[in-house]
């Protein structure tokens, strides 16, 4: 079953050949072949559905269905959302067992009471692919960034479900930096959870009240892309202030030290004590001076680019480029850079082996791409 689908993949997302191609050029002389397969207002994030067909968000609040061929069909059902800023439609993805639950994932920012403030939110709902026009039902509010505030950036709101089934959401810091090492609210979390949206009894806080319970880590900044590895390995990166973006294996029960270490300094230009002169709070296993803005993350476990099983591959929004990571057991160092001047928001891996990326911002474009020879 898994050749079949598979092998419908491979012929699904084959490129027309009227679309645009061209050659990116890594900077250890990797060359990748880059075909657009559509184009987006301000897209966000993406996941693949079983038949190799995608779900794409944009932050305004839409969701599409996107057709191999490029065709797009936009999913009804959808909220509003406290679009502005890093706020709106965010992360989307699968359950684990889809095919039988059809239940999808999908985060976004609202806002409060008084409209004043906004905060993350995670929903799950179901979706039909049978159905005509595609629509999400059933909608059911899991988890919400505590407490809402003002501000309209560093919602975070990545998620991811680890091997054992539990689902993994990051919480940003909403730019307040100080609440990240509170225990009252979860800004500047790692927060792990059912896929019901309640709380494991296993999670390393229990007894720091409610909310605590809900923790995996503390003491994170702006989390833009979480992924697991083949051997259980929970990935994270995180925006640095003025540099020092960080690239962090997660253990439960940690602390990550922000605000209090980075490697890279405040805006103002006050700097923060780096990493190293505090040993008890977890360092990175990677970390960029310059910074290169990091959004999005997969781990290649794919045929079609051999070299890179086990890599990481995170896009750049400041940095305009994809960025291959090499992974060895708990040790990361950056391999190669691949550069086209345009800002990535995403990067996944598709059915086919092949990488998909979304730039960043109206007209941003899904690019496949694949060895160039």
């Amino acid at each position: 079953m898994r050749t079949m689908i598979f092998l419908l993949a491979m012929s699904l997302f084959a490129v027309p050949a009227a679309t645009r191609d061209f050659t990116i050029e890594g900077t250890q002389g990797t060359e990748l072949a880059a075909a657009e397969v559509a184009t987006f207002d301000e897209p966000w994030a993406m996941t693949f559905l079983p038949d190799g067909a995608l779900l794409v968000t944009e932050k305004r609040g839409r969701l599409w269905h996107v057709a191999p061929d490029g065709s797009k069909t936009e999913v009804q059902g959808l909220w509003d959302v406290a679009y502005g800023g890093q706020g709106g439609l965010g992360d989307v993805v699968l359950h684990p067992d889809f095919e039988r639950n059809a239940w999808v994932y999908l985060s976004y920012a609202e806002y409060g009471e008084d409209r004043g403030t906004r905060g993350a939110v995670v929903v799950r709902a179901k979706l039909d692919l049978k159905s005509f026009p595609l629509k999400l039902a059933s909608v059911e509010k899991l988890w919400v960034q505590e407490p809402k505030v003002t501000g309209k950036g560093h919602y975070s709101h990545r998620i991811a479900f680890g091997p054992k089934g539990k689902m993994f959401i990051t919480s940003g810091d909403r730019q307040k930096l100080a609440p990240a090492q509170n225990f009252d609210g979860n800004l500047g979390k790692v927060i792990r959870l059912n896929d019901d949206g309640t709380v494991p009894a296993d999670n390393p806080w229990q007894n720091r009240g409610e909310i605590a319970r809900q923790f995996w880590t503390v003491g994170h900044r702006n989390m833009l892309g979480i992924a697991f590895d083949a051997d259980g390995r929970l990935w994270v990166h995180e925006m640095g202030p003025r540099h020092g973006d960080e690239l962090n294996i997660i253990i439960a029960g940690k602390n990550y030290g922000w605000p209090i270490v980075s490697n890279g300094d405040h805006y103002s230009g006050i700097p923060i004590p780096d990493h190293d002169t505090r040993p008890e709070f977890e360092a990175p296993r990677a970390y960029w001076v310059p910074s290169i803005a990091p959004s999005g993350l997969v781990i290649y476990d794919g045929d079609l680019f051999a070299d890179w099983q086990g890599d990481a591959l995170i896009g750049g929004l400041v940095s305009r480029a994809l960025i291959r990571v090499d992974l060895e057991g708990n040790t990361a160092e950056e391999a190669e850079r691949f550069e086209w001047n345009q800002r990535i928001r995403e990067v996944e891996q598709g059915p086919d082996g092949a990488l998909y990326v979304l730039e960043d911002k109206s007209g941003g474009r899904l690019l496949k791409l694949t060895p160039s020879r």
